[in-house]
């Protein structure tokens, strides 16, 4: 066994009527159903937020959503307060088949600091664990897809590259914020050019 499938957030708030919802992110969700029988070890990232995290804008007095400050040391994108530990945004999206999940990295517990990557915080500070487990079992290939590619996607397959992993990135299982136009074509150009390769969920279920 050496490539494991990654899934990148596939939670409520992320998903049309969440709190934070990515356009389309339901669409991602039966790929990742689609895919995960297909691998011997799937991982999922869940973002796990206390309730008082930092970069919340409802933390910052005169600050709306999507404006920007400075954070510990770090410009930081205020976001509305999403996937709040044990609440239902929090939760993975109610489709997914979470019966096919092998592990669950959950990020963004430390109120100040954001984690978008599945492998370390924004300053990499801290680290998740998840190379080290991965490589502990042989794995030197991941398959990623999921919410956003244009931020939690895009760390993470940034973070795997750097972390000496292959990466493939399944385009029909990802969607983008895209808060400026273009921001999740420009996500997917930086990923290839750092290494990523380009997939979709019909060509990984036909070399079964």
């Amino acid at each position: 066994m050496n490539q494991a499938l990654l899934l990148v957030d596939i939670q409520n708030d992320f998903l049309p009527g969440g709190a934070l919802a990515v356009p389309g992110g339901d669409a991602v969700v039966p790929v990742a159903n689609a895919l995960m029988p297909a691998f011997d070890y799937v991982v999922a990232s869940q973002d796990w937020h206390p309730p008082e995290h930092l970069s919340f804008a409802s933390q910052h007095d005169g600050l709306e959503p999507f404006q920007t400050t400075e954070l510990d040391g770090l410009t930081q994108i205020l976001w509305p307060p999403h996937c709040i530990q044990h609440r239902p945004g929090a939760s993975f999206a109610s489709g997914l088949d979470v019966a096919g999940i092998n592990h669950v990295v959950r990020k963004g517990t430390d109120p100040r600091i954001d984690s978008y990557s599945a492998f370390y915080d924004n300053g990499h500070r801290k680290s998740t664990g998840l190379a080290d487990d991965l490589r502990a079992l042989g794995i030197d290939s991941l398959v990623v897809m999921g919410l956003a590619a244009d931020v939690c996607v895009a760390f993470s397959v940034n973070d795997a590259l750097a972390e000496g992993f292959s990466v493939t990135l399944v385009t029909d299982g990802i969607r983008g914020v895209d808060m400026a136009v273009g921001d999740t074509r420009a996500a997917i150009d930086q990923m290839t050019g750092a290494g990523a390769t380009l997939t979709d969920c019909g060509t990984l279920i036909a070399r079964e």
